[in-house]
């Protein structure tokens, strides 16, 4: 089984490894953590994150900055973001998040459960890339 990999960019490093650990514990994740949202980029770059979680309130770049710069980013622009913030209350998020102006929100803090079904429901898994430099003729039809 492929371990999906997440990277969660939020200047709370007590959260970030917290996090880490409960993700790791279960088998079925590999999580990077950066903790300084103008290394974001240059980390998402370098782990190639299935899916990554990021806070919206940081110091020197928010949360919405953070998101454009990968938005803009060829390599990064498909990969989800899902904002795991303060500024969203739980009652307005909902167990499974807040979808605005299409962006996911969940609501800090958020159990375990929800926050893999959250990823479960969100990564996106790329198909198979045909294999570079085969080509595999049609069958001729006898003449």
């Amino acid at each position: 089984m492929d371990k999906k990999r997440i990277l969660i960019v939020d200047d709370e490093e007590s959260f970030t490894r917290m996090v880490k650990l409960n993700l790791e514990k279960t088998g079925s994740f590999e999580v990077r953590e950066e903790n300084k949202a103008t290394y974001a980029l240059a980390a998402a770059r370098e782990f190639k994150p299935d899916l990554i979680l990021l806070d919206v309130i940081m110091p020197t770049m928010d949360g919405g900055d953070v998101a454009a710069h990968f938005e803009n980013d060829r390599h990064l622009k498909n990969i989800p973001v899902v904002f795991l913030t303060a500024t969203v209350s739980r009652r307005e998020a909902g167990p499974a998040g807040l979808n605005s102006g299409g962006s996911l929100f969940l609501a800090k803090p958020v159990s375990l459960e929800n926050l893999i079904k959250c990823i479960n429901e969100n990564v996106r898994k790329t198909p198979p890339s045909p294999a570079s430099g085969v080509h595999i003729p049609s069958p001729q039809k006898p003449g």
